[in-house]
C-alpha cells in the first residue's frame, strides 16, 4: 500500500504539471502503448469508480517497473480529477512473469498468488480481501531482471461477494487492446410501479481500443435476472472499430414490491470474456386499476336537467356529454374508468346508447339496446376521456337517459393520498344467492343478504351481482345497496310489467358482525318499489387490496368483437347452441383473465336464456344466466366474462335461435403484486360457504 500512496503522489503531481501545457488535439494512440482499461462492471465502484480506457489521450498514463519483476501502473486527470493505481508483483519467490501464463492474483502476493491490488483517489483494498487473477500476454526484461515492457489482462475483486474490476493494462507494448466502455453504468431504473407501463433503457457500449471488438451473446445473469429481458440488441454477432457503438435494451419486470438486481452480460473478444453492466431498480406497488365503491349517486338526469344544461332528451345522431370526475364521490383526478348504471326511459324509437371518452370519436358499439317504449338500465363501465367527461349517443328517436355512479377505477396514484388502497376484482363460481318464486316481494320491500367466504369475508368490500327482475307487477325499479337507510335516490335495475329484466351491478357492502360466522361477512340490500320475484346471482367479489390473485382494470375505448349478423367473431346460435368467441390481441395481454363487455342479444326466436363462460378451461356450464332475452327483443347486459387459456369464450343459447353482439370496454389482469405465483397463473377464485337472506 505504500507504493501505491507513492505512485498516486507521482500521479497527481504530473498531473499538476501537465496542466499548464497548452490544449492540443490529441491523436489516437500508437504503438508502443501506455494504456490502462478499466471496466468497474458490477464491483459497484469498489475501489475504482469509474470505467474508462485511459492512452494518454484523455489521462495522463504511467508506469514503472521494479527490481522484484512486478510494475505498477497509474492514470491521473481522469474526469473530475481522480486517479488510479495499480501494483502488481510476480509470486513470492519467482523473479519473473512468464507472457502466456494466467496467475491467480492475491493483494500483497505469496508462493502461489501473484500480487495484484488496485485503489483510486487514495481508497485502495486491504490486501486481505483482494484477489483475482492476471493473464499476463507480453513481458520483458532487461539485464537487472526489471521489466521494460509489460502487457496483461486483469481481473480484480475486494472481497468474496465483491463483482469483478476487469481491464488490459499495456506498458511499452506493441500488443494491440480491446477497450470498451458502457454507459450508464449501472443501468438503474429507479422506481417502477408494479403493473404500470415499463419503460426500457439501453447500455451503450463504445468501442475504443486498438484491436476491433467482437461481441458476442448477450444474458441478463444473477439471482434476480428473471427480473428483466433484453428488448433490443444491435451488438451480439458484430465487429465494431474503434469511435463505433452499439446498444443493448432492456427492460424491468416488475412483479413483487422490493429491490431487484441483476447483471447484462455481453460476450467480446477482451481478456476477461464479457462486458458486465448491472441494473437494478425499485418495485412499488401503486393503486392503478384498483376499484373503489362508491354509494350509488346520480349524474344525469335529463328529466331534471340534472348533469345537462336544460332539462330534455338526447335526441337523434345526439352526443351529449357528462361530466363525471369531482362529482359524486368521485374525484377530481386520478381516475381512469367509472362504472355507471344507465338507465333509458320514454325512447321513441327502437335505438342504442354508446357510451365512450369524451374527445374520441363515436366507436361501433353499443352499451344499451332498447326498443321504443322500453324502460331498462345497463350497467356500463366507461373510459374517461378529456377532462373527466364520457359521452353519451343516442342513435334512433329521442329518450330521457338516467346515469348514477357506483365506482371508479384508478388511473394513478393520485387518489391514494385520500382514499387510500382501492379493491381488487375476484371472480367467483356463480352462485344464486336470491330466488324469490313463487313468493314474490311486495311494493316498497325490502331484502337484506349475507355471504359468507370464509376467513376472507371482513377483507369484502363490494360484491358483483347478476340482479334480475322476473314479471313484475307493474313498472318500477330495484336499488341495491350496502344496506341501511334510506333508500339512495338512485337505481340499479329499472322494469317494466310482466318483462325479465336482468342488470349487471357493483354493489357497496358492509359488515355484518352478528350474521354467525365468529368473523364480519359482507351484507347488502335490496329494495323494490313495485310487486316482483327476484333473483340474485354472485358472479365476483371486490375485495380491500389485500387478498391473493385479485384482479386490476385496464379501460379501453369500446371494441366490438363480435357480431353474429355478419359472421364476425361467431356465427348465430341455435337452440341448445355453445357458441365461441376469441377475444382479439388489441384487447388482450398475456395476464388478462376475464374481459368487461356489454353482451346484447338480438331478436331471439323464442324467450331464452345466454350464459356466457370461459372456453378451454375444463369448465361445465354454470347454471346461472347472464341474459333474459324475451322474443324478438334486442336487451344488453353488461358482462365479466372469464377467458380461457386460449383467450376465448363460450356463449350457450337454451332455446329459439339469437344473434348477439359482443363489444369489450375494458379487461381485468392478475396483479403480481398480490398474485399467489408470480408465473402469473389463473386467479384462484374465492369460494362461497353459505348464504343468508331476510325480508323486510
Amino acid at each position: 500500500m505504500r507504493r501505491i500512496r507513492s505512485l498516486l503522489g507521482v500521479l497527481v503531481a504530473g498531473a499538476c504539471a501537465t496542466a499548464v501545457l497548452p490544449q492540443v488535439a490529441l491523436a489516437a494512440p500508437t504503438a508502443p502503448y501506455t494504456v490502462l482499461t478499466v471496466d468497474v462492471g458490477d464491483a459497484y465502484g469498489k475501489p475504482v469508480k469509474q470505467s474508462g480506457v485511459y492512452d494518454g489521450t484523455n489521462s495522463t498514463v504511467t508506469g514503472r517497473a521494479y527490481a522484484t519483476g512486478g510494475v505498477s501502473m497509474g492514470a491521473s486527470g481522469l474526469p473530475g480529477g481522480s486517479t488510479i493505481a495499480m501494483w502488481i508483483t510476480p509470486p513470492t519467490g519467482t523473479p519473473t512473469f512468464t507472457a502466456g501464463q494466467t496467475y491467480p492474483t492475491v493483494g500483497s502476493g505469496d508462493a502461489t498468488h501473484a500480487g495484484l491490488n488496485m485503489s483510486s483517489d487514495s481508497t485502495g483494498c486491504n490486501g486481505t480481501y483482494a484477489y483475482g487473477s492476471l493473464t499476463v500476454r507480453e513481458v520483458v526484461y532487461d539485464d537487472t531482471g526489471a521489466a521494460t515492457a509489460f502487457a496483461a489482462g486483469y481481473e480484480f475483486r475486494c472481497s468474496p461477494n465483491a463483482g469483478a474490476v476487469t481491464g488490459e493494462l499495456r506498458w511499452n507494448s506493441g500488443l494491440a487492446y480491446v477497450g470498451v466502455v458502457s454507459s450508464p453504468a449501472p443501468v438503474d431504473f429507479g422506481r417502477v410501479a408494479i403493473g404500470g407501463y415499463m419503460e426500457n433503457a439501453s447500455a451503450i457500449f463504445d468501442v475504443k481500443g486498438t484491436q476491433d471488438t467482437i461481441f458476442g451473446a448477450a444474458r441478463i445473469a444473477g439471482a434476480q435476472a428473471s427480473s428483466f429481458e433484453i428488448i433490443g440488441n444491435n451488438c451480439s454477432g458484430r465487429t465494431y472499430w474503434s469511435g463505433e457503438s452499439c446498444a443493448v435494451a432492456v427492460r424491468p419486470k416488475a412483479l413483487r414490491w422490493g429491490d431487484y438486481t441483476a447483471n447484462l452480460e455481453l460476450d467480446d473478444n477482451s481478456g476477461y470474456g464479457k462486458r458486465v453492466v448491472p441494473l437494478k431498480f425499485t418495485a412499488y406497488d401503486t393503486v392503478i386499476g384498483m376499484y373503489y365503491p362508491l354509494a350509488p349517486q346520480r349524474l344525469m338526469d335529463t328529466r331534471s336537467g340534472l348533469g345537462r344544461p336544460a332539462p330534455g332528451p338526447v335526441g337523434a345522431g345526439q352526443a351529449v356529454e357528462l361530466q363525471v370526475t369531482g362529482r359524486g364521490g368521485v374525484p377530481a383526478a386520478g381516475v381512469g374508468s367509472v362504472v355507471l348504471n344507465v338507465t333509458v326511459t320514454g325512447p321513441t324509437a327502437s335505438s342504442f346508447l354508446t357510451l365512450y371518452p369524451y374527445g374520441e370519436s363515436t366507436p361501433t358499439a353499443s352499451s344499451i339496446n332498447f326498443p321504443a317504449g322500453w324502460l331498462g338500465s345497463n350497467n356500463v363501465t366507461v373510459k374517461l376521456g378529456a377532462g373527466g367527461k364520457v359521452m353519451i349517443y343516442n342513435r334512433n328517436g329521442s329518450t330521457h337517459v338516467v346515469v348514477d355512479v357506483v365506482g371508479f377505477h384508478a388511473a394513478s396514484d393520485t387518489v391514494k393520498s385520500s382514499l387510500g388502497w382501492g379493491g381488487h376484482y375476484h371472480p367467483v363460481e356463480p352462485t344464486r344467492l336470491i330466488d324469490t318464486r313463487p313468493n314474490p316481494l311486495e311494493a316498497g320491500q325490502q331484502i337484506q343478504s349475507q355471504v359468507d367466504f370464509g376467513p376472507a369475508s371482513p377483507h369484502v368490500k363490494a360484491l358483483v351481482l347478476n340482479i334480475t327482475a322476473v314479471n313484475p307487477a307493474k313498472a318500477g325499479f330495484l336499488t341495491a345497496w350496502a344496506g341501511g337507510p334510506p333508500v339512495p335516490t338512485s337505481s340499479t335495475v329499472n322494469y317494466g310489467a310482466g318483462k325479465v329484466v336482468p342488470n349487471l351491478a357493483f354493489v357497496q357492502t358492509r359488515p355484518c358482525t352478528d350474521c354467525g360466522p365468529a368473523y364480519a361477512v359482507p351484507d347488502f340490500t335490496i329494495y323494490t318499489s313495485q310487486r316482483t320475484d327476484l333473483v340474485v346471482d354472485l358472479v365476483g367479489v371486490i375485495d380491500d387490496g389485500s387478498l391473493p390473485d385479485g384482479l386490476r382494470f385496464s379501460p379501453l375505448s369500446p371494441t366490438r368483437i363480435a357480431d353474429t349478423r355478419t359472421n364476425f367473431g361467431m356465427g348465430g346460435l341455435a337452440a341448445g347452441d355453445i357458441g365461441t368467441i376469441t377475444a382479439p390481441p388489441s384487447v388482450v395481454t398475456a395476464d388478462t383473465e376475464v374481459l368487461a363487455m356489454n353482451v346484447t342479444a338480438i331478436a331471439p326466436t323464442k324467450n331464452t336464456v345466454l350464459t356466457v363462460w370461459p372456453a378451454d378451461a375444463g369448465m361445465a356450464k354454470p347454471g346461472v344466466s347472464n341474459l333474459n332475452p324475451a322474443a324478438g327483443q334486442i336487451v344488453s347486459n353488461a358482462v365479466l366474462g372469464g377467458i380461457g387459456p386460449k383467450d376465448a369464450f363460450h356463449v350457450h343459447n337454451l332455446t329459439g335461435t339469437v344473434d348477439l353482439v359482443a363489444d369489450v370496454v375494458g379487461r381485468f389482469y392478475l396483479y403480481s403484486g398480490t398474485a399467489s405465483t408470480t408465473a402469473l397463473a389463473a386467479a384462484q377464485p374465492l369460494t362461497v360457504r353459505g348464504t343468508t337472506s331476510a325480508r323486510g
